[in-house]
């Protein structure tokens, strides 16, 4: 293989990555180097002179000359009578410099040397994807669904690098196909072997903090900045939201008229419903307006010395009765993605709970845990309030059957009210 025909054959790798001049060079001369290492014991007499926009390669070994049966390495030394067969006038202690063909080094020094060429200019490519990618770790990112797996879709960038979405980074409503463009944010990106592996995500909270930079002009600009984001991906979010402005409304400014403004995001994120409140460092008021849309009547915070589970702190929350189920909301969405929010263990309390009250989990030997759980979801924790409840509005606010809720409050009224 002629040198020209050596750099042709990897000339497509060089353009297809994107690679500069100088890398290409210095990847070329440390491969050839490694080859006439191998082959001649010793690099370092040789000059390797290299044009890769022009296919040009020259190596060029330099020996000095010794006389003839005196010469101790081969590779640094050359007899009088060869280097004379070069060129007839040389004389002992002049250098020698001697063109290195590449037919010289063999044919499996050749294949071996093109593998390592193509395999170094992979490495390189992979290495520049990788820190590429690195940086954009947390920033909005959009590609084409090119191949659908049942654990996850492999995306392609417009440069056609691949991106992985896992399905335990997708939203539950997600429905793609093969073409459609899918946004997400870049969530990890990590080295495994020579291939860098992208991770998309659409159920981080970023990813909803960065579509309301993209989409909000105000957070953009940073006229409104996004204190806080506690998200159930596809069901609910709660999105805290501050100006240093005070002509700047910040939950206005983020809904816009009619909900005009958030209806592009909740749309991409699956019809989600999302919760925008004005951040406060005044820590009670901040928490009352996260447990919206239940109005609090009172609380009592109490501080760790050191947090606990990611919690600051533990929230007794006094609520009238009407208002439970409204700030624990259905399955407790709404008090577990306050307490995310706001970075407090809540706990509610009904106002005016009368002392004769019992609270359910004292029926559990009659009442099979999980449906007390059902009752406290819907805020209803005390055989009292199961019992004002109708079974109409139980039936529509909890999976339980009619009889089962028929059965609890014959249970409650024979062990309670008596």
């Amino acid at each position: 293989m002629e040198n020209i025909a050596l750099i042709d054959s990897f000339s497509e790798f060089k353009d297809n990555k994107s690679i500069d001049r100088v890398t290409l060079m210095s990847i070329l001369e440390e491969v050839f180097r490694a080859t006439l290492k191998r082959k001649f014991g010793s690099d370092d007499n040789f000059d390797i002179i290299i044009n890769p926009d022009k296919g040009d390669l020259e190596i060029w070994r330099n020996r000095v000359v010794v006389a003839d049966g005196f010469s101790e390495d081969d590779n640094e030394e050359i007899e009088l009578a060869e280097a004379r067969l070069i060129e007839p006038d040389f004389e002992i202690g002049e250098d020698v410099s001697e063109e290195v063909k590449l037919i010289d080094l063999g044919r499996r020094a050749i294949l071996a040397l093109r593998q390592n060429l193509i395999s170094k200019i992979y490495e390189h490519d992979s290495t520049n994807i990788f820190k590429h990618f690195k940086e954009l770790e947390g920033e909005l990112y959009s590609a084409e669904v090119h191949h659908i797996r049942h654990n996850a879709i492999i995306l392609l960038d417009d440069d056609g690098n691949e991106i992985v979405l896992p399905k335990s980074e997708q939203i539950r409503s997600d429905f793609f196909r093969k073409g459609d463009s899918v946004r997400g944010v870049i969530k990890t990106v990590e080295l495994r072997g020579n291939k860098p592996a992208i991770i998309l995500s659409r159920t981080s909270p970023e990813f909803l903090n960065k579509l309301f930079e993209q989409e909000i002009p105000e957070v953009f600009d940073g006229l409104i900045t996004v204190e806080g984001v506690a998200r159930i991906p596809g069901e609910k979010a709660k999105v805290a939201v501050d100006s240093y402005d005070d002509r700047i409304d910040p939950v206005g400014a983020c809904v816009g008229v009619k909900g005009s403004r958030i209806h592009g995001i909740v749309r991409e994120l699956g019809n989600e419903n999302i919760d925008v409140i004005n951040y406060t460092k005044n820590e009670q008021l901040f928490i009352s307006r996260a447990l919206s849309p239940a109005k609090v009547t009172s609380m009592e915070i109490e501080m760790y010395e050191e947090e606990r589970n990611g919690k600051k702190g533990r929230v007794s929350v006094l609520l009238k009765p009407e208002e439970v189920s409204k700030a624990i909301g259905r399955g407790g969405v709404n008090i577990r993605l306050a307490s995310e929010l706001t970075g407090y263990e809540i706990d509610v309390k009904r106002e005016g709970l009368e002392e004769e009250d019992v609270e359910l989990t004292e029926f559990s030997d009659e009442i099979e845990a999980w449906v007390i759980k059902e009752f406290k979801n819907i805020g209803l924790d005390t055989a009292r309030s199961v019992l004002e409840a109708s079974v109409e509005e139980l039936v529509k606010r909890t999976d339980l059957e009619e009889e089962t809720i028929l059965d609890v409050q014959r249970i409650l009224k024979e062990e309670f009210e008596e």
